[in-house]
């Protein structure tokens, strides 16, 4: 249960990495209001929360997480910017959640 826990964690936490992003480009890039900042700023703070909530060591989370953001990146490139994922883009997700199961979830002695 720690597994689906620590993904689904994952998967929250980036969500709210790239709105936290993804707001003031909205406001610098598409004319927006400035008022985004401050959800940005929030979602931003939920983010580093977020982080602190696992259970191991700061720098493996971090690196961890890295393989889900690139795959939730995608998802957000697809079904909010509205552009499909390219052959490579799969390929680059597939390596970096490789990467991160190894990582979080390789066997560590006691």
């Amino acid at each position: 249960m720690l597994d689906v826990k620590t993904i689904g964690l994952f998967f929250i936490t980036a969500i709210a990495e790239i709105l936290g992003c993804y707001l003031p480009y909205l406001w610098l890039k598409e004319g927006k209001t400035v008022w985004l900042l401050l959800p940005a700023a929030c979602f931003l703070a939920l983010f580093a929360w977020l982080l602190s909530l696992h259970p191991t060591a700061a720098g493996r989370v971090y690196a961890a997480y890295g393989g889900v953001y690139i795959f939730v990146a995608i998802l957000w490139l697809w079904l909010v910017d509205g552009i499909r994922p390219t052959v490579w883009d799969i390929v680059g997700v597939s390596v970096a959640i490789s990467g991160m199961a190894i990582i979080i979830f390789a066997p560590r002695g006691a």
